[in-house]
């Protein structure tokens, strides 16, 4: 993100708070944006009624906006991209899908990817093998994607070196 906005200072976090594994991840991203000196903002969601007003307040108070994947975020990633177009804030999301729907950047797992090892996982249950003894799989393949239409909505130029990184770049 910032070889995209150089005078990023001001990062804003938003999650669903009533998931655990929203609540470490929002821990975890706090720790890294201060590991890179930048103060952190953290908006917090209830409920899907909770997303417009909690952007809204971000306005002018964030240089962007990093959103903690899970299914509330999901059922509603085109609004919230569209209401982070609208205040101004690139968005990077942990979920690659969400650059599609309007985010700017995203990293997260390849999820087509992990369906297709657990299938053969399944497989391998049909086939006979205990689950016991098959091994707890970590995932292994992530996705960088940019969509350079949401940069040029904000004005923002996304380096080539930074575009060459990339899995996908949306045009």
């Amino acid at each position: 993100m910032r070889e995209i906005i150089p005078s990023l200072r001001r990062l804003a976090i938003l999650g669903n708070v009533t998931g655990a594994s929203v609540v470490a991840e929002i821990t975890e991203a706090r720790e890294a944006a201060r590991t890179l000196g930048l103060e952190v903002v953290v908006s917090e969601l209830h409920r899907a009624d909770d997303i417009d007003p909690a952007i809204k307040a971000l306005k002018g108070h964030a240089d962007a906006l990093y959103v903690c994947g899970d299914p509330l975020v999901t059922a509603n990633q085109s609004r919230i991209n569209d209401l982070a177009l609208s205040a101004r804030l690139p968005t990077m999301h942990g979920l690659p899908e969400n650059a599609a729907a309007g985010g700017l950047l995203a990293y997260g797992v390849d999820f087509p990817d992990l369906c297709r090892r657990a299938a053969e996982i399944v497989d391998k249950i049909l086939r006979g093998a205990k689950p016991a003894n098959i091994p707890v799989e970590l995932p292994t393949t992530f996705k960088f994607v940019i969509n350079l239409k949401t940069a040029k909505a904000l004005g923002l130029t996304v380096p080539y070196s930074t575009q060459l990184l990339a899995d996908e770049v949306i045009e």
